[in-house]
């Protein structure tokens, strides 16, 4: 199985919740935390900016990828949100099995 471990950020928590719910609830995802607010300084459109907005910690797998990426996109208010995928390369075998048993794949 190939768990991934995607992050995003919204803009606020109603995105956040927004998001989260939708790809559980599509089984996209068997896990998203929300995490608490943070500050973001980033360079956009020739400009330094900076932002408050809420991570998400999203649980997938790779066969999930292209369709919670999808979701994400359509969800998501910001013009290029953040989505980042990375490879969960160990982890408790029983937490990962769980993983790929709640999404589809």
């Amino acid at each position: 199985m190939d768990v991934l471990l995607i992050l995003t950020n919204c803009p606020d928590e109603d995105c956040a919740g927004t998001i989260a719910l939708a790809v559980v609830e599509a089984r996209l995802a068997a896990c998203v935390n929300i995490l608490p607010r943070v500050q973001s300084i980033y360079r956009w459109q020739g400009a330094v900016e900076s932002a408050s907005e809420i991570p998400l910690l999203i649980k997938s797998t790779a066969a999930n990828y292209a369709a919670l990426e999808a979701k994400i996109r359509e969800l998501h208010p910001y013009e290029l949100p953040e989505i980042v995928a990375l490879d969960v390369a160990r982890g408790l075998p029983d937490y990962l099995n769980w993983v790929a048993g709640e999404t589809i794949q």
